[in-house]
C-alpha cells in the first residue's frame, strides 16, 4: 500500500493502493468518447464523494474539490485544471445495489459519510467546476458484503443504496468462469478523484486465484472502478491496487505521472467480480 495516496485522498481511505500509466495514456473524458457502448456503461458508474464536498442548491448539486494543480501536481499533467473530489469509484449492479473496493468502505461511518454521485463528468478539458442533478446523488444504506484480505488479495464491497436508481440500467457482470489472459479490457472510474475517465486499450496480463493483473492506466481514486471486457461490455472485476502512480519531479517541484512500459512494472490488480457470492441473488 502506498503512502502517496494520503496526499490524494482523505484519511478514511488513505490506505488504498495507487496505480500508473502503461505506455500511452489512454484516459479519456466522457465528452471525447464516441463508442456508444462505453458511453452507456459510464452512465452506470459512480464516484464516492464526501458529503461535505457536495453543495445542493435547488435541483442541482455542486461537486466541490481542488484542482490537481492546486494539490501539487504538475501543471503539464493531463486534467490538471479539473477538480479532484472523488475518493473511490463504484458501479451499479442492481436497482439499488452498488459494488466498490473493500478498502473504500471499511465501516458504517464510511457508508454514511459519503455519497455516490453519478454523472460526475466534465464537458471540456479544463472545466474546474462540476454540477450534477440532485437525483444523481445517493446515500449508502448498508454494507451487504465486504472482503479485504491481504493474503489472497481479495478486495470488494457490495452496498445497498438508500433508494432505487431508475434512470440508468444496472451493469451486466460475469456470473461464472473468468476472463482469459490476453483479453482486451477497459476501466471506467475516477483516477486521482477526477471526473469520469474511460480508459481502454489494455489487456489481462496474468491471473491469480482471487484477482487478475492488467496494464490499465489507473490511479488512486480508481479503486472500486468497474473493469469491463472491451468486446462484450460485461463487468469482469473491480480495480483495487497497483503500481505507484506519481513521482516527484524535483526540477519542477511538483508530482508527475509515473510511466511504465506496456508490459513493465508490477501491473494493476483487479478482483474477480465472481468473488462476490451475494451477486448470485441479483
Amino acid at each position: 500500500m502506498k503512502a502517496l495516496l494520503a496526499l490524494l485522498l482523505v484519511a478514511s481511505v488513505a490506505h488504498a493502493n495507487n496505480k500508473v500509466i502503461y505506455g500511452e495514456d489512454n484516459r479519456q473524458d466522457v465528452f471525447e468518447v464516441t463508442n456508444q457502448m462505453q458511453l452507456t456503461l459510464a452512465r452506470s458508474t459512480a464516484a464516492m464523494i464526501p458529503s461535505s464536498s457536495l453543495q445542493r442548491t435547488g435541483d442541482e448539486v455542486r461537486v466541490m474539490g481542488p484542482t490537481m494543480e492546486s494539490r501539487g501536481f504538475c501543471r503539464e499533467e493531463r486534467f490538471s485544471q479539473q477538480p479532484t473530489a472523488a475518493n473511490c469509484s463504484g458501479f451499479l449492479v442492481g436497482d439499488k445495489y452498488l459494488v466498490t473496493a473493500g478498502h473504500c468502505i471499511t465501516s458504517m461511518s464510511d457508508c454514511t459519510g459519503y455519497r455516490w454521485v453519478f454523472d460526475y463528468k466534465v464537458d471540456y478539458s479544463t472545466q474546474s467546476q462540476v454540477t450534477v442533478p440532485a437525483n444523481s446523488v445517493y446515500a449508502c444504506k448498508r454494507i451487504i458484503s465486504r472482503a479485504l484480505e491481504q493474503a489472497s488479495g481479495d478486495d470488494y464491497a457490495l452496498i445497498e443504496l438508500e433508494r432505487s436508481v431508475n434512470d440508468r440500467a444496472p451493469l451486466a457482470f460475469r456470473r461464472q468462469g473468468q476472463i482469459s489472459v490476453g483479453e482486451e479490457i477497459l476501466v471506467i472510474g475516477h483516477p486521482t478523484g477526477l471526473p469520469t475517465k474511460i480508459t481502454d486499450q489494455a489487456r489481462v496480463r496474468s491471473a491469480r486465484p482471487k484477482y487478475f493483473v492488467t496494464n490499465l492506466d489507473t490511479y488512486g481514486g480508481n479503486s472500486g472502478s468497474a473493469v469491463f471486457n472491451a468486446r462484450t461490455g460485461v463487468v469482469e472485476g473491480i480495480l483495487v491496487r497497483g503500481e505507484n502512480d506519481y513521482v516527484y519531479d524535483s526540477a519542477r517541484s511538483c508530482r508527475a505521472s509515473n510511466i511504465c512500459p506496456e508490459n513493465g512494472c508490477r501491473g494493476e490488480d483487479v478482483t474477480f467480480i465472481t468473488n462476490i457470492k451475494e451477486l448470485a441473488n441479483l
